[in-house]
């Protein structure tokens, strides 16, 4: 072999080098079939010289399929012919591109058949990524990544569900996890490994005319076992016990302690089997009893109380010791060692009639036959205020001897004393919430107390209790345990992941119980769960052992006479052998049904319906259907018998996304469905269209490889656009051969024709090269063409130039918007003169009273005539101005902006303005036209509305005309009244971008005051615009009175360019609205009724969408430089103290002094508040703080920041103003009287500067307060800062070390701050506890009617909890 230096200066083999600088080829592979339930996304990187036939050995291997059962195709192109599997070509010469490019393919089904999933014993991992040596040996949760090891991923590992059919080898069941609930799956399987408990669940029998099933907690778990011992499958689910529980699906996402779950489910058992055999069951297994005592240490008597338990708590790590307990052994000796209780908590003895020294303790009086011991893991640290898991490692025995731990004489006595006295017994439950306490204290009261029910015992007497026969030490001997349950928790305190290990009284064997995995361990796998690390077991040691470790062991006692065995299928009661055949029964059912589904088709399909127009569904069709008889199911589904015959549809591929007819299927009809849709797949990358036709018409045929066009064409002399017809093309056609195939579908002349694409809104491209392909020129699937043939000289001029363009543009900018008028527009149009042009913009009397409002029916009709004589006065102009070679860009502008026939006068439905008016912005449009080459002079940007969207950026969702709600003939053949243009449209490019074309020559227009008081420097004061322009297409119809939401004698259908300007926009409603655009405001209507102001006049329609609602409103619009305010009262002594007043508006310059002269008419009219000038302030308003004091002399913009929707305060004062300089702080005070428990009125003081000396001076001079014994304290929280009576007294900081107000803890820089403040020599009332509660309940009354806090409470954890009546009672109000 030949060697080669490597980098290392070491040598390697040559083919090694070769094959390490190879070219390597990144396969990116998508599992398309529906043989998983969840589809895999595999990644290779192989060598480029791999073969394709070990490319797909290696596909096969890592996707879990039999090698030769699938099929590769390329993912990227529409060719769906799959990859030889046989062939030796390397990947570089089969197409793979190699260094880093990513090549995808789809993993697909092979001749219509599924992959094969490779069983184990041909082996192939499984779903779980494990093969069978490696499951037998794996312990603790899956990794998702499907690599054994990685156990600290605690997350519900992903499956697929083909990998739950199949039984696991061990020949037991798994559980699925629906979320979160592995602490439940470990539970039951502890439970079903239980003989004794799975046994007596057999045995009793339900009665389903008593209950429901659906809520029997102990049929379910029944019906669980059942499944759990004869079902075939892998893993069976647990949602019918959860069900069961009075859970809904938000449960499964909620982890809890698995020994709470076992003591409510315990809980929940005992109820549900009251007055049945199984009424005891679980106090005769799990139930033990103890001894809670305390012994006096002079007299020896003893007082006791007797408790039972369910499971014994032992404490890993003692409260402040940093050694942990090293074996459940030692861990019980501590939990029965006594404590002494002496110095200050001596007990009070019955006997001696005084204190005494005594011992405190724990005796175990029996145990149970079932021991179930949980390691108490989880603690709380006080340094870190938190929750947190001790991993310290804790033994446990195979078998436990707890003879050690129980005093035969104390059971004895215990006996007699139970006959003596039986109700001093009681069951005490070592839950969740007693984790971290002292053992002492764990499963007792404190006897220190007189609150228990204690029995005295005197130790020295001879009572009854030596008639009571002692047991023989051989029952000593009876204490022996075996384990076979270990519930292992592997996480923090914050969450984590639960599994069982079960040791089968069967066999001997232990098992692992992860969810739906089980598998085979050993006693090795059982000692990793002992927790921690090597070395010493210090404090911090558990911070660096694992995370695994056991959390709950259960003992089942030796004593062959008890020991049950399970109960085999042979020796089912009665009842359960029904069970177990119904269960039989549904499950070949649901494996038929779900051997179906595998080979069911399931693709989307449109129909074109001659009723119901466009119809979609999805067709579910078996893969051995035939074509014919999938056309038959769909016939049926969209519902054509006797719309059209059968004969007259036929299914196509369909690309729903392009609209694209992709291919038909002629001969095809006996095609099987598997075969014609490439097999059985989750998804499929095209769709199914039923065609329809008439009976005298023939299907064309679709083949592969065509484009679909949709072609328009356009008459020039109506302006009209028609309705699309499609024609199918080959991309390699030239523009001439595709010019004669529309000839002759359109019947119009080849020579004259114009063929425009639209390849993307705002993107026309005039097709004028003859011999370039239809490919070059940018088709793709699905197309859209305008054509025009006519013998018009308008294709003579530049292509931006012509009338073609001009409608083109026209109509791909035009939107429906509805305008909804206002309940009474005063005025009428023919009693306003709207002609005359005054120079200061009378105002139009809004009380109506100069005529009723005419409808828009009568508007529209009385503007014909006027539309008429305009029309020929504009034709006269035309024919004048094309005489003037000068001007002829300037002829052609206006040609076809205001070319009109009778017909269209007729039906016209244009805005009303009147003709002196037209006239005067005619002649401004001419002039411009001549001077700018018909560019606008007046340009802006489009930006959507400010007042709902931020972003800046043109924001049009662009609409295609046809196909909205109305048709392109009515919105073409009206006439173009004039509106102002907002953008350029010059351009001399043939291929011309609508939106490039609309940012030319543009001036930048930043957010600045200006713009958010609604109003720029182009427009004046009325919204009128400073400089001629362009107008564009405004069309005013009236609304459908089919519409039954809409009022149609007080709403509009306004067809508009959305270039147009919100100036010009009102400017022509005008007529309408009844009132100049000063008068009336403009809102946008939003999806959920939302209504926000549009006040950006040089702001464009283009962020509108068709059917956009509109709502005029009556009302003062901004002019430059308002803002429109609201005011609000401040009342600092009532219980609300912010109260709304008006609406008014603000001016950019405009002192406090004059705003306050403007709002005081307003409070009089509105709020019947008669003021004086001087009796009021405004201040500043942030949420419902009352901030900065506004002085007469401040100046808005100079002084005080101001925006559009700005709030103020206003405060009617009782003195006269005391603030005269900014230098001035004012602050509310509240005075607090600890004797009466009240707090006094808000006073305002104010201070000449931010010294702490000079506000105490000050609360001193008003309140008579002794400087030296006043305290003073910031109140928290939004004003009024409300705190309980029985909270400020303490949790206030009173008197803060500081000497300015402005530092820290304080920060009072601005006005409105509260400050609190008493009489430091003032004590508290006392309060007796009857007046606390009620002074309590008042309190907390009073803030929650104010809204503020009573006290702090954190989260809690929501509580597990277990419903017997099927569900937890549902509020009404929540519905």
């Amino acid at each position: 072999m030949e060697m080669v230096p490597s980098e290392g200066n070491q040598f390697v083999s040559k083919e090694i080098q070769n094959a390490a600088e190879e070219p390597r080829v990144l396969c990116i592979i998508q599992d398309t079939t529906c043989a998983k339930r969840v589809n895999e996304r595999l990644t290779l990187n192989l060598p480029a010289s791999t073969t394709l036939s070990t490319l797909y050995k290696d596909v096969a291997q890592k996707a879990g399929y039999v090698s030769g059962t699938l099929a590769l195709v390329w993912g990227n192109t529409s060719d769906m012919e799959p990859l030889d599997h046989n062939s030796e070509m390397p990947l570089s010469d089969s197409g793979f591109e190699p260094d880093g490019k990513r090549n995808f393919l789809q993993l697909t089904d092979k001749d219509g058949e599924q992959p094969q999933i490779a069983s184990d014993e041909s082996g192939t991992a499984d779903s779980s990524g494990l093969d069978d040596s490696s499951q037998e040996r794996f312990i603790g949760p899956l990794p998702r990544d499907a690599t054994a090891g990685c156990s600290g991923d605690y997350s519900s590992p992903s499956y697929s569900y083909s990998s739950i059919l199949s039984k696991s080898e061990t020949g037991y069941v798994g559980l699925v996890n629906q979320a979160m609930t592995c602490y439940l799956n470990s539970l039951l399987q502890t439970l079903f490994m239980t003989p004794e408990f799975r046994n007596a669940l057999y045995n009793w029998e339900f009665e389903e005319l008593e209950e429901d099933p659906v809520t029997s907690i102990p049929f379910q778990l029944q019906r669980l076992f059942v499944l759990l011992q004869t079902s075939k499958k892998r893993a069976i689910e647990t949602t019918d016990v959860t069900r069961s529980f009075g859970w809904d699906s938000s449960e499964a996402w909620q982890q809890h302690d698995i020994q709470e779950l076992c003591r409510v489910m315990f809980d929940a058992l005992e109820q549900k089997w009251k007055q049945t055999e199984q009424a005891d069951l679980i106090n005769q297994l799990y139930q033990g009893k103890l001894k809670d005592y305390v012994r006096c240490l002079e007299c020896g008597y003893e007082s006791v109380r007797i408790d039972t338990y369910l499971d014994i708590p032992l404490v890993i790590r003692p409260f402040g010791v940093s050694q942990a307990y090293g074996s459940v052994e030692e861990a019980l000796q501590a939990f029965v060692q006594p404590e002494t209780l002496d110095g200050a908590n001596q007990y009070f003895c019955e006997r001696c009639k005084k204190k005494c020294d005594a011992r405190k303790g724990l005796r175990f009086l029996h145990f149970p036959y079932l021991l179930t011991l949980q390691l108490k893991r989880f603690d709380f640290d006080y340094t870190t205020m938190h929750r947190i898991k001790l991993n310290d490692r804790m033994t446990f025995p195979e078998e436990l001897d707890m003879s050690p731990f129980i005093d035969m004489e104390d059971e004895v006595r215990a006996a007699a004393s139970s006959v003596k006295s039986p109700q001093t017994e009681s069951c005490t439950d070592s839950g969740a919430e007693n984790e971290g306490s002292c053992h002492s204290d764990q499963m007792s009261n404190d006897f220190s107390t007189d609150d228990c029910v204690d029995e005295g015992i005197c130790l020295d007497s001879t009572g009854s209790t030596e008639r009571v026969l002692k047991p023989k030490s051989s029952s000593q001997s009876m204490l022996n345990f075996e384990l076979f349950s270990v519930m292992v928790h592997s996480g923090s305190a914050a969450g984590g992941h639960y599994y069982a290990c079960i040791k089968s009284f069967s066999d001997g064997q232990w098992y692992s119980y992860n969810d739906q995995h089980v598998s085979k361990i050993t006693q090795d796998d059982i000692r990793k769960t002992h927790g921690g690390s090597s070395g010493n077991r210090g404090y911090y040691s558990s911070a660096f052992a694992s995370s695994t470790n056991a959390y709950m062991l259960i003992y089942r006692l030796k004593d062959p006479s008890r020991n049950a065995k399970y109960l085999t299928v042979e020796d089912f009661p009665e009842h359960i052998k029904s069970l177990v055949q119904k269960e039989k029964e549904s499950e070949e059912q649901e494996k038929r049904q779900r051997e179906i589904e595998r080979n069911t088709c399931k693709i989307k399909l449109f129909c074109m319906h001659p009723v119901k127009l466009m119809m979609e569904s999805k067709l579910e069709v078996h893969k051995d259907k035939t074509l014919r008889e999938a056309t038959e199911m769909a016939y049926k589904m969209m519902e054509l018998d006797g719309v059209a015959a059968l004969d007259c549809c036929r299914l196509v591929k369909y690309d729903e996304f392009h609209e694209y007819l992709e291919r038909s299927y002629e001969g095809e009809e006996d095609t099987l469905m598997g075969l014609l849709l490439g097999g059985v797949k989750s998804s499929y990358m095209f769709d199914l269209l039923l065609e329809t036709r008439r009976p005298e018409q023939v299907f064309q045929p679709y083949k592969p490889g065509e484009v679909m066009v949709k072609v328009h064409v356009v008459d020039l002399k109506s302006e009209t656009i028609a309705s699309p017809i499609s024609v199918r093309a080959y991309l390699n056609q030239t523009i001439t051969e595709f010019k004669q195939l529309i000839a002759q579908a359109a019947g119009l002349s080849a020579e004259a024709m114009r063929v425009v694409l639209e390849r993307c809104y705002n993107d026309l491209r005039l097709l004028y090269v003859p011999n370039k392909t239809l490919k070059a020129e940018g088709f793709f699937r699905s197309n859209k063409v305008f054509v025009e043939s006519s013998e018009s000289t308008d294709h003579q001029v530049a292509f931006t130039d012509s009338v073609l363009w001009k409608l083109l543009d026209r109509h791909g900018n035009t939107i429906r918007l509805v305008v909804l008028l206002p309940e009474q527009s005063p005025g009428t149009l023919a009693n306003r003169t709207l002609c005359q042009k005054v120079g200061d913009d009378a105002e139009v009397p809004l009380d109506g009273s100069n005529g009723n409002r005419k409808s828009v029916e009568a508007i529209l009709e009385e503007s014909t005539e006027k539309l008429k004589s305009l029309s020929l006065q504009r034709q006269q102009q035309q024919q004048q101005g094309s005489s003037n070679s000068d001007s002829q860009k300037s002829s052609d502008t206006s040609d076809f902006e205001h070319i009109e026939s009778p017909t269209q006068e007729a039906d016209s439905n244009s805005s009303l303005c009147i003709a002196a008016d037209n006239r005067e912005l005619e002649n401004r449009t001419r002039a411009t036209a001549g001077s700018s080459g018909g560019a606008s002079s007046d340009p802006c940007e489009e930006r959507s509305d400010s007042e709902v969207n931020n972003d800046r950026s043109t924001s049009s969702v662009d609409s295609d005309i046809l196909s909205s709600s109305h048709s392109s003939d009515t919105l073409c053949n009206a006439d173009s009244g004039p509106l102002q243009l907002a953008n350029g449209l010059d351009s001399h490019s043939i291929t011309s971008s609508r939106r490039s074309k609309a940012h030319e020559g543009k001036k930048e227009t930043w957010d600045t005051a200006e713009e958010d008081s609604g109003t720029d420097s182009e427009y004046d004061d009325n919204g009128k615009s400073k400089a001629g322009s362009r107008y564009l297409y405004f069309r005013v119809e009236p609304c459908s009175q089919d519409d039954p939401a809409l009022d149609a004698q007080k709403c509009l259908v306004v067809h508009v360019d959305k270039r147009i300007t919100l100036a010009a926009f009102k400017q022509n409603l005008e007529p309408y609205v009844g009132v100049t655009t000063t008068q009336f405001k403009v809102f946008r209507v939003y999806a959920n009724n939302q209504e926000f102001e549009s006040v950006r006049l040089n702001e464009t329609l283009s962020s509108f969408s068709d059917d956009n609602k509109i709502t005029i409103r009556l009302g003062r619009a901004l002019k430059k430089g308002e803002y429109r305010v609201k005011v609000y009262q401040l009342l600092v002594n009532e219980a609300e103290p912010c109260k709304f007043l008006v609406d008014t508006v603000f001016a950019k310059g405009m002192t406090v002094r004059q705003s306050k002269e403007e709002l005081l008419p307003q409070l009089k009219e509105h709020c019947k508040l008669d003021l004086s000038i001087d009796s009021v302030r405004l201040r500043k308003k942030t949420w419902k703080n009352p901030g900065t004091v506004f002085l007469d002399y401040h100046v808005y913009e100079e002084d005080i920041s101001i925006s559009s929707n700005w709030e103020v305060f206003m405060e009617v004062l009782n003195e006269p103003e005391k603030m005269k300089s900014m230098s001035q702080l004012a602050v509310l005070t509240r005075r607090w009287s600890p004797a009466t428990m009240k707090l006094g009125p808000f006073q305002e003081v104010i201070l000449e500067s931010s010294s702490v000396e000079e506000l105490k001076e000050k609360l001193s001079e008003m309140s008579a307060i002794p400087l030296e014994n006043l305290d003073f304290a910031k109140g928290r929280g939004t004003f009024p800062c409300d705190i309980s009576v029985l909270e400020i007294h303490q949790d206030l900081d009173w008197n803060p070390k500081v000497s300015t107000l402005n530092v820290w803890p304080l920060y009072i820089c601005d006005d409105g701050a509260v400050v609190f403040y008493r009489d430091s020599t003032e004590e508290p009332m006392e309060l007796s506890e009857d007046e606390r509660n009620e002074l309590m309940k008042k309190e907390s009354s009073r803030l929650l009617k104010t809204g503020h806090r009573v006290s702090y409470s954190p989260r809690k954890e929501k509580a597990l909890k277990i419903y017997l009546d099927g569900g937890p009672a549902k509020d009404p109000g929540q519905d």
